[in-house]
């Protein structure tokens, strides 16, 4: 459905159910170069089980008008804008990679809002290579190219083909290439620019007032597990509840371990605080 956060047209994609703000509602919040449709999966089963779903476009991405934000915070401000939009006082947050320093953000700086908190393939600080960050702004496909390669922990997933012309690496590169056909120039760079350059991670992290879930990817050669630690630690000593899950994937968690990822993000959403 669209909605107007922060003065512009924003899509919120609802899992082929009506959305209620009356059920307990989960918000999905993507990463860098992506749409909501990499949770289609997970969106589904929760909007047919019980929960209202709102899997955003990020402004600039996919149907959400930008420009694009240029940093976590902005973003988080825009995630509580959407929020207000569909009369929804409080939320789970869901967040992948970039969406999951978004997802820790809000859930820090507006904690009456957020019920609790799934952070996926996440780590502080989630550093971007020079490298990278050059092919992002001057060589976006190879930049495409080089995250494609890197977010995945082999050639196929098993099972490889759960459907006719199924293709783990074809389909997130085909995506990735849409955002940068749709989008405004660099956006590849202007979301890895806010992921580097985000510093807030552990103060975020201590002051959290939720449960918390960090799922993370055994062959995650991006935010490889170790990487959350230094988060999870700072929520522990806050005395915040950190359920962690580990799965056999690579930072594509999604797509990779579709059911794996499924089952621990709704077994959290139906867990007693």
């Amino acid at each position: 459905m669209m909605l107007k956060a922060g003065g512009a047209p924003a899509y919120a994609y609802t899992g082929g159910h009506a959305f209620d703000s009356e059920r307990p509602v989960a918000v999905f919040l993507h990463g860098a170069q992506h749409d909501h449709s990499v949770w289609a999966l997970q969106t589904r089963y929760f909007a047919h089980h019980g929960l209202s779903v709102l899997a955003v476009d990020l402004p600039g991405h996919g149907r959400s008008v930008g420009p694009a934000k240029r940093s976590i915070a902005e973003l988080a401000d825009w995630v509580i804008a959407l929020l207000d939009a569909a009369n929804v006082q409080r939320a789970m947050l869901i967040g992948h990679s970039m969406g999951s320093l978004i997802a820790l953000d809000t859930a820090a700086r507006y904690p009456s809002r957020v019920t609790r908190l799934s952070l996926l393939a996440t780590a502080f600080p989630m550093t971007v290579s020079d490298a990278l960050l050059d092919a992002a702004r001057d060589r976006e496909p190879d930049a495409i190219d080089m995250v494609n390669q890197w977010s995945h922990s082999s050639i196929a997933a098993k099972p490889s083909s759960p459907g006719p012309g199924f293709w783990l690496h074809g389909s997130n590169q085909r995506l990735m290439e849409r955002m940068a056909v749709r989008g405004e120039p660099q956006l590849f760079h202007t979301d890895f620019s806010a992921c580097n350059e985000y510093a807030d991670g552990l103060e975020r992290a201590a002051t959290l007032q939720c449960p918390v879930q960090i799922l993370t990817g055994k062959r995650d050669a991006m935010t490889p597990p170790r990487a959350s630690r230094a988060l999870s630690d700072a929520m522990k000593h806050a005395g915040v509840q950190v359920e962690t899950v580990m799965l056999d994937a690579g930072h594509a968690l999604m797509s990779e371990q579709p059911d794996g990822t499924l089952a621990a993000l709704f077994g959290f959403a139906n867990r007693s605080a």
